[in-house]
């Protein structure tokens, strides 16, 4: 247990669920408009790279946030 948790200043377990829902939701959202080139990016092969890697970050952050890792 951390100083910060001790203190009772720490973030609600329930709070830091929704928000790293939110931010996978957000990452994979994101990752697919870019695959699908909403944005209008001037260069295809960025836009699909970006797209990739915001898509992986997002699964990433599932991962952790299933096994508990954040």
């Amino acid at each position: 247990m951390s100083a910060q948790e001790k203190q009772g200043n720490a973030t609600p377990h329930g709070a830091r669920l929704v928000f790293g829902i939110f931010m996978i939701i957000i990452y994979v959202g994101v990752g697919v408009l870019c695959i699908l080139d909403i944005f209008n990016f001037d260069n295809a092969p960025i836009s699909l790279a970006l797209g990739i890697l915001l898509i992986v970050y997002g699964i990433w952050r599932a991962i952790r946030l299933y096994k508990g890792w954040n």
